[in-house]
């Protein structure tokens, strides 16, 4: 399996916790025939810890794991083999360490409003990640500018109209 001419290898879905990161890329990756993977998968054992008491991660927590988030991308770039990787890439130096070359990897940022997120993040079960962190999320949140080329869409829409938007964009870039 190798990349479609005229998409990148790697398409990158990006937002807050309960943004539906994991729902929509996991769906987007099987409607385009590409790998799937989740950044939550590569946190250490502390950092998975740290979140499930509530507390907030640092830039020093973060900086390992977007490291070995940035490899697994820069895995299937290099063997140009298609995938869809769900990180939270919040703020945009983090973005910069996962999309050096951004014609490799293409940014998709699902955006919705604190009340949204809030309450998804009530429904969910399960999840290491506590409700309580949400306000860090959006205070380290810089959501992606026009330099970075994202495919903004809605949180708020049903996952499979959130993939519809995303396939109809990329297929719009060629």
């Amino acid at each position: 399996m190798t990349a479609p001419a005229g998409n990148p290898p790697v398409i990158v879905v990006m937002g807050v916790s309960g943004s539906g990161k994991s729902t929509v890329g996991r769906m987007l990756a099987q409607r385009l025939g590409r790998e799937f993977g989740d950044a939550d998968d590569l946190h250490s054992p502390g950092n998975v810890d740290k979140m499930g008491r509530g507390v907030p991660l640092t830039d020093e927590d973060r900086w390992p794991w977007l490291r070995e988030v940035a490899r697994w991308i820069e895995d299937r770039v290099a063997a140009n083999v298609p995938a869809v990787m769900a990180c939270s890439a919040l703020r945009r130096e983090y973005r910069r360490l996962l999309i050096p070359r951004p014609h490799e990897v293409r940014l998709v940022y699902l955006k919705g409003d604190r009340d949204l997120i809030a309450r998804r993040m009530a429904a969910r079960r399960g999840h290491f990640f506590k409700p309580d962190l949400l306000d860090s999320q959006f205070r380290d949140l810089e959501p992606p500018g026009p330099d970075e080329d994202p495919i903004t869409v809605d949180a708020v829409d049903p996952a499979e109209e959130v993939v519809r938007r995303i396939v109809e964009a990329l297929d719009a870039d060629g």
